[in-house]
């Protein structure tokens, strides 16, 4: 698991200290991916692990949500207020062990994984926090996208720096696939797409009963 000293190495939200237009673009598309996947369906549990300093995404699924639960280490009081939405204010490896099992019909890791030092245990209490007849749902930098990300934010400031200098990984679908097995999710339940002229991958993991491999 990841050391204290990691942890401290995150000490703010995304989009605490401003989103620039690549940033909300990029949102929006996850957003669309998102509401793609879910077919209008209405009513559900969420989890948004790594959700903002704004709770964007959390708050923009609100409509069709019945409760959702956003987690990050600092959020907005406007966040706080909305109504139906709940957050726990910490790192998301020290907030999923208090997760209760089968606890959500939909987990998000948007724009996540590259940013922890070790993501199979996250992805481990993602399957364990999920309900059957759910889905867990992962937005990726590709290392495609390796090169326009920090060309966007080193050369051009159209990107926060800091964001990047956070990376520890990029994933293409040979590197996303095995951990998302090693982490206890069927190769049946994996669907693995890019998407954003190929600078991200985007996972939908579609939960069975745990015994089920189809």
């Amino acid at each position: 698991m990841t050391t204290t000293a990691e942890h401290a190495m995150r000490s703010h939200s995304y989009g605490e200290r401003g989103v620039t237009l690549v940033d909300r673009f990029g949102v929006y598309l996850s957003r669309r991916a998102i509401e793609r996947t879910l077919g209008g369906r209405k009513g559900f549990s969420a989890l948004d692990l790594g959700c903002g300093y704004h709770a964007t995404l959390l708050r923009a699924l609100k409509p069709c949500l019945g409760q959702g639960t956003g987690v990050d280490v600092r959020i907005s009081p406007e966040a706080h207020a909305a109504e139906g939405l709940s957050f726990v204010e910490s790192t998301i490896e020290d907030a999923l062990p208090g997760l209760d099992d089968n606890a959500f019909d939909l987990v998000m890791l948007t724009s996540v994984l590259e940013h922890l030092w070790e993501p199979l245990p996250v992805l481990e209490h993602c399957l364990r926090v999920s309900r059957p007849g759910g889905a867990v749902l992962i937005n990726v930098p590709t290392w495609r996208g390796k090169a326009f990300l920090e060309f966007s934010a080193f050369r051009l400031g159209a990107s926060p720096a800091e964001e990047m200098d956070d990376h520890k990984m990029y994933y293409d679908q040979r590197d996303l696939w095995p951990l998302l097995v090693r982490a206890g999710f069927k190769p049946s339940w994996i669907h693995l797409k890019y998407h954003k002229f190929g600078l991200n991958l985007f996972a939908v993991i579609r939960i069975r009963e745990r015994g089920s491999q189809s």
